[in-house]
């Protein structure tokens, strides 16, 4: 256990953003999955819609990096 107030401190903010990232990182993968198990092609196009509006903001927010993130949205589009 931390001592310090500002390690006290650091040992929350750590444990709240860890529950975030979770259940953010949980959200994108079951986007991608829904886009990878779309049978139509309107329910496929929906669900890449939601996909890439999510990998964008984890690329953005550094949940994931960057360019991987464009990686999964380009390798997404190309499933017939």
């Amino acid at each position: 256990m931390p001592r310090l107030k500002s390690a006290k401190k650091r040992m929350r903010q750590a444990k709240s953003r860890t529950a975030l990232n979770r259940t953010q990182r949980s959200q994108l993968r079951t986007a991608v999955k829904r886009v990878r198990q779309a049978t139509d092609d309107k329910a496929r196009a929906d669900a890449l819609a939601v996909a890439s509006k999510l990998l964008d903001r984890a690329g953005r927010k550094r949940l994931i990096h960057p360019n991987a993130a464009a990686r999964q949205k380009s390798r997404l589009s190309r499933i017939k």
